[in-house]
């Protein structure tokens, strides 16, 4: 199936005495980069996660916040930063001799300072953390995939629709070349025939050039390459892997190919149309862009 580039999903769970929310979102990016924000001290699950999603998401800018709240309190230690405090204590002090104010310091005064206070745990058991983390990553990255998978769907169904646009005009194409071939054979006669102001033409000459000519302006072998990258691109889209790099590879060879057609005819109605082809040829180049 094809998988948009773009998405989002968030999960909140309470697993064990820890109380995790993860979100993750991503943006188009030519390859997977991956940035991911923690609770400070859980800095260590960045690494795994990123391992974790690569098995998941092959492609884009992604990035991932995960929070973990631990309620188990009997594990906190809190220790007194007493060194920090004399210091507070001494500079409260020389400011309330210097301006002459009252001298109110107490300990819900200092309490207000937050690094008077010294914050432990004991080292967390790391990949029992990522297991609990895990779970929470599971159920955002259910809601992250599904929204890619349903963006890639409506990405797949535009550039189909313009694939058979771009085929009706192509045959078109096909259908108008030969015409053009006569349409020259016949100018050219009547201009040879107006310089000669008579009808002793040499018909074999006319038809030389006209061949020439036909051979300039055949477009027969583009417009074969052109149909068979349509299919492969089909035979792309209907794969279970990501293959956006493979369809920007053969965009790039179906504009070529237009390119190609657009200098060979000598036609301003096929010279409109090899316009429309390059118009609806770049718009599937955007939205391939947005394809894992």
């Amino acid at each position: 199936m094809v998988m948009s580039m773009t998405g989002f999903g968030r999960a909140e769970v309470s697993v064990g005495t820890r109380d995790i929310i993860v979100e993750i979102k991503s943006v188009n990016h030519r390859y997977f980069e991956f940035s991911c924000r923690t609770t400070r001290g859980y800095s260590f699950l960045e690494d795994k996660l990123k391992k974790y999603v690569n098995e998941k998401v092959s492609r884009g800018k992604v990035d991932m916040y995960v929070s973990v709240t631990e309620n188990d309190d009997t594990a906190v230690e809190v220790e007194l930063n007493k060194p920090l405090v004399k210091g507070y204590i001494d500079a409260m002090r020389v400011m309330a001799d210097e301006y002459e104010i009252q001298d109110d310091i107490s300990v819900s005064v200092l309490s207000r300072f937050g690094d008077v206070f010294q914050i432990s745990r004991p080292p967390a058991d790391e990949e029992a953390v990522f297991n609990d983390v895990k779970v929470a990553a599971d159920a955002a990255l259910e809601q992250f995939l599904s929204m890619r998978e349903a963006e890639g769907e409506k990405l797949k169904a535009d550039i189909l629709s313009r694939s058979e646009t771009i085929m009706n005009i192509v045959g078109e194409i096909e259908e108008r070349s030969p015409v053009t071939v006569q349409e020259y054979r016949d100018r050219l006669y009547a201009k040879i025939k107006e310089v000669l102001q008579s009808n002793d033409i040499d018909d074999q000459r006319i038809l030389t050039e006209a061949a020439i000519f036909a051979d300039k302006v055949a477009v027969d072998e583009e417009t074969v390459r052109l149909r068979s990258h349509f299919e492969q691109m089909r035979s792309f889209l209907e794969s279970n892997v990501p293959v956006g790099r493979k369809l920007d590879f053969i965009v790039q060879e179906m504009n070529r190919e237009a390119n190609t057609i657009g200098s060979k005819v000598n036609d301003s109605k096929l010279a409109h149309k090899v316009v429309d082809i390059k118009g609806e040829i770049e718009k599937i180049r955007e939205q391939v862009q947005n394809i894992e």
